[in-house]
Order: structure tokens, then sequence, then C-alpha cells
């Protein structure tokens, strides 16, 4: 396959009778939206289920001896903590700190470990990762899944009324329920929900029950767009590049106190450096005024005219009932209710930050 080359989803045909409208992402042919539009789309999710396939998303199996050392190696997280079924949010990074991937690790084992990669990275990921296993005992292992989100405050039910039950597992947690299956209570969309990666014949079958479901609803690739900003999560590629560092991100949240202080992973060095200089710039939320949507890319000036930062993710919040969006603003701007400004089409909208999330989260932590 050549790098141009587009990739299509296993159950593309299932899309295609869905009436899905398609489009490229990270070199995938995706459904962008299907007849509800992404107004409904989103609201459904909200309110029911929201089906999602991801499939475009990459699992890792890093499994060996050597398992917990090279985790710990790539990413600034002490594997060997985590209990088994623990899922935690971690970062990939560079000499730089800069942030090449962000991930989520479940152990599974006691030597084995299941990695969730973002569609564009995958490739990038897995070789990043191959690099650091001169000398250590761990295979990192890519897997033919299929990979469907179920999002929304009944997805529990839709999925126990098609066979699955989840009642045991809580938020950021993972598990094998079956042969070839892997399950976490997790997503992107702010809701309770659940992501399984699961063999293909298996994966038509268990879509066959859940959309015989009323409640539940194929959702495309545009309201996960505006799910996930609503619920203030970063969009590698968009809100978070290699050119990025978990400082300025806002991500620090992400990695413990005593791995910034003396963990030996890569970045370490760098990364403690930015802690010393503290935030030059800051990620924020950001409501513009009015009703039209700030996209990512327009530039931020304050008051004077000064460049104040980027907007780096924006559409319309079909829960908030308002734009909103996400960008980076200089340190100082970066307080709730200051105000910057973007260039629309030749006007000047106001801007004000606004904190994340815009929609609460609503996890099952317990």
């Amino acid at each position: 396959m050549t790098g141009d080359e587009i990739r299509h989803l296993p159950l593309e045909d299932l899309h295609i009778q869905a009436g899905a409208r398609f489009g490229a992402f990270a070199g995938w042919n995706m459904p962008l939206t299907y007849p509800a539009g992404v107004m409904k789309e989103h609201l459904h999710t909200r309110e029911h289920v929201g089906l999602f396939d991801i499939s475009h998303m990459k699992l890792f199996e890093v499994a060996g001896p050597d398992a917990i050392g090279l985790l710990g190696k790539a990413c600034p997280l002490d594997p060997g903590t985590l209990p088994i079924s623990q899922s935690k949010y971690t970062l990939l990074l560079n000499e730089t700190a800069g942030v090449i991937d962000d991930l989520i690790v479940t152990r599974l084992g006691d030597n084995r470990f299941m990695v969730v990669a973002n569609a564009g990275n995958a490739a990038v990921d897995e070789a990043h990762l191959s690099s650091l296993t001169k000398g250590l005992d761990v295979t990192i292992k890519p897997l033919d899944r299929v990979f469907l989100a179920i999002q929304g405050p009944e997805a529990w039910a839709a999925l126990s009324r098609a066979g699955i039950e989840t009642g045991t597992l809580v938020f950021m947690h993972g598990i094998e329920p079956r042969p070839d299956w892997f399950m976490t209570r997790s997503g992107y969309t702010g809701e309770d929900g659940f992501e399984i990666g699961l063999p293909e014949n298996d994966a038509r079958e268990l879509l066959a029950k859940l959309l015989e479901d009323e409640r539940v609803l194929w959702i495309g690739l545009a309201a996960r767009d505006s799910l996930r900003l609503e619920a203030g999560l970063c969009l590698h590629g968009n809100d978070i590049t290699p050119d990025t560092n978990p400082v300025d991100a806002g991500l620090m949240w992400a990695i413990a106190k005593d791995i910034r202080a003396s963990g030996n992973f890569v970045g370490a060095d760098a990364l403690r450096a930015l802690m010393t200089r503290g935030p030059i710039e800051k990620r924020v939320g950001l409501k513009p005024e009015g009703r039209q949507p700030v996209r990512a890319g327009a530039v931020l000036v304050d008051a004077d005219g000064n460049t104040a930062g980027r907007v780096t993710s924006g559409g319309f919040g079909p829960t908030t009932g308002f734009p909103v969006a996400m960008g980076y603003v200089s340190a100082p701007l970066a307080g709730n209710g200051s105000q910057v400004f973007a260039d629309v089409r030749g006007a000047r909208v106001p801007l004000e930050v606004h904190s994340l999330p815009f929609t609460p989260h609503r996890y099952r932590k317990g």
C-alpha cells in the first residue's frame, strides 16, 4: 500500500447500507454522517446510545518479561503499579517532550498490556516502540480487530440486551470477556460508554443485535468530533502534536508526581526543564460570541491586535447550544473570562476563555 492509498473499514458495507456519507480521515475512508445528521447524532449519543466504528484506531498487545520496562521507558508512566484491568491515559513523548501520540494503556496480566493508538499515528507509534526494545524481552503485536465504541447513558442497557454484561466494569478498566475480545469502559464523548475490539465475524453478530434496539444509532465522525470537543478532550494532530508538550497542553494530570520527578522515560529531562520554566501558553476552552463557530487554524489576537494564540479545534456545540472551541493562548490571557479575538471571514469575533469541559463528564466511576 502506498502512503497516499485510502484504507477501508472492514465493515464499510454496513455503513453504506446505513446511508453513511464518507470522507477521508487519517488515511481512512470514514463515515462522517448518517441520514439523521450531525445534530441528531450528537444529541442521541448524549441522551441514548451512539454506535461508532473506530476500527481506524489500532490495538497493540505488548507482552513479555520486559513489557513493564518498555512501556515505562516509552511513556511517563509506571506500568508496574497498575492493577490488573486498570486503564491509564498516557503519552508517547519524543526527546523534546513533544507529544508523538496520546494512548490508553490497559494492564491485562503481570507482563501483558493492551495499547490503543490513534489512527494516523499507528505506524509511527509501532516504529517508536520497536526502537526502544533493544535488549528487552518483549513483543509488540498489532491486532487485527474491528473496534467499536458504544457511548451514552443507555449504552450498558443496550449491551445487556445484546447479551454483553458490563455491570462490574467501571470507568478506565478493561477486560477480555471472550477469546480475542477486549472491552473497556471508556470512550471519547464524555458519556458513560464502552470500547470493544473483537474479530470481524463477532462484530457483525454483535452489531446485528445492537441495531435491533431503537435506542442505538450509528454515529459518524463529525458528531464524534463535536462530542469530544464539548467534553474538552484533545484530538491528536489538532490540539496536541509533536510540537506541543504536556505542560502547555495542560496534560500534566496524566503524569504521577513521582514519575515527573524521577521517571526515566524518553523526554524526561526536557519535560522537567519545561516544568521548571512553566507554561508559555496554555490550552483552554474558548467560547465565541454569537452563533458563528470559529474553526481550527484561526489566529487569536489580544485587544491591541498582538498575536495571542490559535484555535486548534472549533465547531458548534449541539448540547451547549453555542459555538465551542479549544486552543492555545499566551499564559497571561489563560484565565477564565479573558477575551481574545479571531478574524472570521473578515469579521473580528470576540472569544471568551472558558473552563473545560463545556459539558460535564458522566463516567461511571464506581
